[in-house]
């Protein structure tokens, strides 16, 4: 496959409320698209860093300045038979996983229009239906945070995620144990805390968590390992896990009991199905992970959680969940199962009056 081109657009997407974690809030979202062509084919591709580098070193626009400026122009011209291909032209350029995925991904929804061929059977999953879990930011209050889980429960969500910061941990889920002692909960910590707080988690076991997201340093895997050891409420890594080889050394030495999979944070859609087959043989569970996309990404997290090893309830939202209208259509929607079907008919694609209006700046790379 030639690149023909790669127009690429830094876009900030209004949030019906702000997404409140532990590195901050985030009243719009910013994300990284990316038009690609390749003859008479054109396909989109979603990369999502937010808007500052609190979530992981990238912010949209450093990778907006990454792609456009150092990555496209090696890529646009070339021909490529894999996505591999892609990932090893660009290895000259450090990190940056966000920033290469943004391309990576455009390769595989490029070729899926090439084989008329839905993506998830071109990354070797089936055709089916995925489950989707509810998540929840911190809240205005304990009052706000029931209230809302109250209405995932009545929903029927298989399990509950919730955001922790300092201030709104221990007593947070003494509040919710309390009122929903058998559902189903796991908290996020976005590497908020440090084994100084190993107390604090050890009294995270009497709240019988599925698991403990990411608690600790987003660049670590050794002091995961040590709370690993110490606690009895397993870890998910998710920040720490950037490509193939973190998820081996993670489970070398024991430091998580699950994986979340984000194809932004992992370089592309290549590292997420190899960190699948990874975690697949080690008898890891993996679930998909969510950077609130559009549409364009949201789908094609959809299509990778196809894969047999995602059993694990993902982070997959329908549009209405954070938008009042998605920047791409067809909006994701949910079944009444609180399921996604998997895109047998093309992916959504941006609407191009949205587009315009959410688009900070763009530009176009051609050969």
């Amino acid at each position: 496959m030639k690149i023909d081109s790669l127009e690429i657009f830094h876009v900030a997407m209004p949030l019906i409320y702000p997404w409140r974690t532990a590195y901050g809030a985030d009243y719009e979202i910013h994300s990284i698209l990316v038009k690609a062509r390749s003859g008479d084919h054109v396909a989109w591709s979603e990369s999502t860093p937010l808007q500052m580098p609190t979530y992981s070193p990238e912010g949209a626009a450093g990778v907006f300045t990454n792609v456009s400026e150092f990555f496209a122009p090696r890529i646009v011209g070339q021909g490529y038979a894999s996505a591999d291909e892609i990932l090893a032209e660009l290895s000259i350029f450090k990190g940056n996983q966000f920033a290469k995925a943004a391309i990576e991904i455009s390769w595989w929804t490029l070729q899926s229009k090439i084989q008329n061929m839905p993506l998830h059977k071109l990354l070797g999953g089936d055709s089916k239906e995925v489950q989707a879990g509810a998540d929840f930011g911190i809240q205005d209050s304990f009052e706000m945070l029931l209230s809302n889980i109250q209405k995932a429960v009545d929903a029927g969500f298989p399990r509950v995620k919730l955001k922790v910061a300092r201030g709104w941990d221990v007593e947070m889920l003494q509040a919710v144990r309390s009122t929903y002692p058998n559902e189903k909960f796991h908290i996020d910590c976005n590497s908020g805390y440090s084994l100084d707080d190993l107390d604090m988690f050890k009294r995270m076991d009497d709240f019988n968590l599925e698991f403990i997201e990411q608690p600790l340093a987003n660049d670590d895997i050794l002091d995961h390992a040590e709370l690993a050891r110490s606690i009895g409420t397993p870890i998910c890594l998710d920040e720490s896990i950037t490509g193939p080889r973190s998820v081996e050394q993670a489970l070398m030495v024991k430091a998580c009991n699950i994986v979340n999979i984000k194809p932004g944070r992992v370089g592309g859609l290549s590292n997420a199905v190899r960190i699948h087959d990874i975690c697949n043989d080690a008898g890891v569970p993996v679930w998909v992970g969510g950077m609130l996309e559009s549409a364009v990404g949201s789908a094609i997290c959809v299509e990778l959680a196809t894969l047999p090893n995602f059993s694990y309830p993902g982070d997959l939202f329908p549009s209405s969940r954070f938008y009042e209208r998605d920047l791409a259509q067809p909006e994701i929607q949910l079944t009444p199962r609180n399921t996604m079907k998997s895109f047998e008919q093309g992916l959504p694609e941006p609407d191009q009056q949205l587009l315009e209006q959410c688009t900070i700046k763009h530009k176009l790379i051609t050969a």
